[in-house]
């Protein structure tokens, strides 16, 4: 990874951001969101903190097929250690460099940039963090929120991590809010080992609480934990058929 200090001098627009994340880290995923048409949402999970912040800047990078395809097998301990490194750890530190990296060339630009945490919990009681970076990769026009509550690309399906940076820098959004392609389908939520999900499509009147029960995940993963190993799940994520249909795999 390049010296985060090495990028382009200022910040010009959303494709002078995109090639310099593209440039200090190997990510897969970049978009430019207006946070307007979620203010209410936003201000209310941040406490009102970021409000004056009404850009999200979203990246995303891919997970490895090879460690998520083993998630069946999630009993053994290999599996999970390897879920648990390369899905969740690694992934997130080099999220969080990049993530920091945009954040410091905005500021140096003149703008005000908030980087979020690309997996950190500060509300114990609904179970949140500070920013949904879902929402941010949504309204940026990477993909859309499906039935499991995860973000869905086309590409990828669920199967990438994702960290944000909220600024009041004019950048230009990338795109649009993807529509729904879940269709019919249930399979993450007839996977889900506590049946934390409805089955219900994502919309944006209705609380999280309608579509997701977080405490039942946040309950199974205490519940799971054996001797000093951490539990691992992620079946929802495995099992979606846009992340399965990709490289031959079956779907």
């Amino acid at each position: 990874m390049r010296a985060l200090s090495e990028g382009v001098e200022a910040v010009q627009s959303s494709e002078d951001l995109s090639r310099f994340a593209r440039s200090v880290g190997a990510i897969d995923y970049f978009g430019v969101a207006d946070l307007a048409p979620a203010r209410g949402f936003v201000d209310e999970q941040s406490d009102g903190l970021l409000s004056e912040l009404d850009r999200a800047v979203s990246i995303g990078i891919a997970l490895p097929d090879a460690v998520v395809d083993m998630l069946p097998f999630r009993e053994k301990r290999a599996v999970r250690v390897s879920y648990l490194t390369h899905g969740y750890e690694v992934v997130n530190r080099r999220l969080d460099m990049v993530a920091s990296g945009l954040a410091s060339l905005l500021q140096k630009s003149g703008y005000r940039a908030f980087p979020v945490a690309s997996s950190e919990r500060v509300d114990d009681g609904r179970i949140c963090a500070v920013f949904s970076h879902k929402l941010a990769a949504h309204l940026s026009g990477l993909g859309w929120i499906g039935k499991s509550c995860l973000l869905v690309t086309p590409e990828h399906g669920p199967r990438v991590r994702w960290a944000t940076v909220l600024t009041d820098a004019p950048l230009v959004p990338t795109g649009q809010p993807m529509a729904e392609r879940c269709g019919i389908c249930t399979a993450c939520t007839d996977i889900c080992p506590v049946k934390a999900f409805s089955g219900r499509p994502f919309r944006e009147d209705e609380p999280r609480e309608s579509r997701y029960r977080a405490d039942l995940c946040d309950s199974y993963f205490h519940q799971s934990v054996t001797g000093l190993d951490r539990a691992v799940c992620g079946m929802c994520l495995y099992i979606c058929p846009f992340g399965r249909s990709q490289d031959g795999r079956e779907v």
